[in-house]
C-alpha cells in the first residue's frame, strides 16, 4: 500500500552530507551517494535491532547509535553509487513521524519535519479511504501526531 502512495504522491528527503534519508508509515529509507564504481568489498555496514553502522572504503558515513527500535533491514547497491538501506518500523503509525535518522543527528529541519508529518498523515487517510487518491492532497490544520482522530465518528 505504501508503495503505491509514495510512488505517486513522491517524497519528502532529509537532505545529509552523504545522501538523503525519508519515511512512510511502514518503513525509513536511507540513501547513501558513493563514488562511481565502488564495490562490495569496500562497504562495510553493520546493522543491529537498534544501530546502523556504515563504512565506505575506510571513511565512517554513518556512526553506530542505540536509537532504533527496527524489525526488518534491507540493503542494496544501485548503479554502484548508490546504497539504499530500508529500515522497517516498529511503531506503523501516522504519527510515528522521525524527527531525525539518528538520536539528535541528521535532522530534519521545521519544515521538512512539517512536510514529512503531513504525508503520513495523507498516507494514513489513504489507507483508511482506499477507494480516495489523497497522493495529490493538500492538508491544513491538525495533521501533527498523525492528524485527527475520527474513530469515534459513526460510520
Amino acid at each position: 500500500m505504501s508503495a503505491h502512495f509514495e510512488e505517486r504522491s513522491g517524497v519528502v528527503p532529509c537532505k545529509t552530507p552523504w545522501g538523503s534519508w525519508y519515511q512512510t508509515m511502514e518503513e525509513v529509507f536511507i540513501e547513501v551517494n558513493v563514488p562511481h564504481g565502488t564495490s562490495a568489498k569496500e562497504v562495510k555496514c553493520h546493522l543491529g535491532s537498534r544501530d546502523v553502522e556504515l563504512r565506505v572504503k575506510g571513511e565512517e558515513i554513518i556512526k553506530p547509535r542505540s536509537s532504533l527500535t527496527l524489525f526488518y533491514i534491507f540493503v542494496c547497491s544501485e548503479d554502484k553509487c548508490l546504497i539504499r538501506i530500508v529500515l522497517m518500523k516498529t511503531n506503523r503509525e501516522a504519527g510515528n513521524c522521525w524527527s531525525s535518522l539518528l538520536e539528535g543527528e541528521y535532522c530534519a529541519n521545521a519544515w521538512v519535519q512539517d512536510q514529512m508529518q503531513r504525508k503520513l498523515t495523507l498516507e494514513r487517510f489513504q489507507r483508511e479511504n482506499p477507494g480516495f487518491d489523497f497522493s495529490g492532497a493538500e492538508i491544513s490544520g491538525n495533521f501533527a501526531g498523525g492528524g485527527p482522530d475520527f474513530s469515534s465518528l459513526q460510520k
